[in-house]
Formats: structure tokens, sequence, C-alpha cells
């Protein structure tokens, strides 16, 4: 089994980490979209980005026998020689994202 981890709108979750502010607000519109409903715009943090990636790859090492990062938000864990049931698997994911969550983002 390969669980494909991808982190949802990264970039945007690592900055709502130090500015709560943030949260709830749409970070993909056209300009004026932006203007109108008061959206915050500013340059990126890549040195926070790559800390809170390394944060996640050292959750998905403890929960997976192996690991292939593939971006800096994206990474396959391999369950290969674990042979578990579809609900065990679920409730995997479902740790995972806590985790994360917990540990990364709060």
């Amino acid at each position: 089994m390969i669980l494909h981890a991808d982190s949802n709108s990264f970039y945007a979750s690592c900055e709502q980490i130090f500015r709560p502010d943030l949260r709830g607000k749409p970070y993909f519109k056209v300009k004026e979209f932006c203007y109108l409903r008061g959206i915050s715009v500013f340059s990126s943090n890549y040195t926070l980005y790559a800390d809170i990636s390394k944060r996640i790859t050292s959750i998905y090492r403890e929960f997976a026998p192996d690991i292939e990062e593939y971006s800096i938000d994206e990474s396959f864990l391999f369950f290969d020689k674990c042979n578990w049931t579809l609900k065990e698997y679920e409730e995997i994911g479902r740790d995972l994202k806590a985790r994360i969550y917990l540990e990364s983002f709060c």
C-alpha cells in the first residue's frame, strides 16, 4: 500500500501559524477580488515552509516504514510489507492528519 500525502494549501497553512488572522481567507483569486475582500498579500517565507515540511516528514517517518519526499509539501509513504486492513489504513490517515495539525500548525 502506498499513501500519497499532499498538504492542502501548504504555504497558506504555514503562514497561518503566525498569522491566525488569515484563517478562512482565500489565497488564489484575482487582484480586484482580493482588494474587495481585504485579502493580505506578502512575500514568501521559504525558511518557515522548509521547517514545517521537516516537521511533517519526521511525523511521516514515525508511521511509515519507508517514505519518499516528492516535494516540500508532498510525500509517498510506503507500507509494502504491512498486512493491514483497509480500516487500519484509514485510521493511520486520520492519526497522521491529527498529529500533523497539532504538532506543525498549532
